[in-house]
């Protein structure tokens, strides 16, 4: 049932989820307007409750229609939790005033794309179109490669896993919008998600070192295994940044197009891997 869902959502994704109605960001904004004081104890507590929520609808619907309820409600969890489609529309977007030489259209949406860990301010346009690549690669990792680690490999607890992920990613999103830097460390979201993010940054590391450079990609993720300090965004983004070496980084349209790219053909790779694994243990 993992799989199948998977790959409905992924497909459906790429047809159909080109804004903010499927996804969970977008719903959850509600909630986060209402807070007033932020803790690390507060966000445990909103997650937790998010995903016993979760649970209880999954538990509700359990043996019913003989798991036709069940399946779809894993599948409308995973559509709320996997994909960028507004993300999506902001690289259109920024792809589009590029082209046009829309340089405040350019910075507006390049910012927009960059809202977690922003954009270097004093910095030449090949080091800015970098950290734009970079950025690119993390929206690929936190919509589609990291919610995919968490939905299959909690097996029959999945969906659960995978909503707490998206809460936490929605939350960390929202303060980043709307809070003051202060404000979203007392959240502790940040240190929260960097433990999260963990082990899937390292899996997905792999796939973009053996893709990059091996002979330095290679060295620089195992040294990674033992890195507790670094963020995972540093560790991910470096790895991938092997692997786009050889692409320019002075055209304001292919520098993020390629980042794109690789990224897609990573998240590929991985779904393959996962399917691969999928079938041979059903088989045996």
């Amino acid at each position: 049932m993992t799989l199948f869902s998977l790959l409905l959502v992924l497909a459906w994704e790429r047809l159909f989820k080109l804004g903010e109605h499927w996804q969970l960001d977008h719903r959850l904004e509600v909630v986060f307007r209402r807070l007033r004081r932020f803790s690390l104890l507060q966000t445990l507590a909103l997650a937790c409750g998010w995903m016993v929520v979760v649970w209880g609808i999954l538990w509700l619907a359990q043996g019913l229609f003989f798991g036709l309820l069940t399946l779809l409600l894993w599948i409308v969890v995973a559509l709320l939790c996997v994909g960028a489609g507004i993300k999506r529309k902001h690289y259109r977007a920024y792809l589009k005033a590029a082209r046009q030489g829309d340089s405040h259209a350019v910075d507006a949406m390049a910012e927009e794309l960059a809202l977690i860990h922003g954009l270097p301010v004093d910095c030449s346009e090949e080091e800015r179109l970098r950290e734009l690549q970079n950025a690119l690669l993390w929206i690929n990792y936190r919509y589609y490669l990291a919610p995919l680690f968490w939905f299959v490999a909690c097996g029959p607890y999945g969906p659960i896993a995978l909503a707490g992920y998206a809460f936490l990613r929605a939350y960390q999103t929202w303060l980043a919008r709307h809070n003051t830097p202060l404000e979203r460390s007392q959240s502790g979201i940040d240190a929260l998600l960097h433990w999260l993010d963990w082990i899937p940054v390292r899996l997905a590391g792999v796939a973009y070192a053996l893709i990059g450079h091996g002979e330095r990609a290679l060295p620089a993720w195992f040294a990674s295994l033992g890195d507790r300090r670094t963020s995972q965004y540093q560790v991910l983004t470096r790895l991938a940044q092997f692997a786009l070496a050889r692409d320019p980084h002075d055209d304001p349209v292919q520098t993020p197009r390629a980042a794109v790219v690789l990224a897609r053909k990573v998240t590929m790779i991985l779904v393959v891997v996962v399917a691969v694994l999928t079938i041979y243990g059903t088989l045996l």
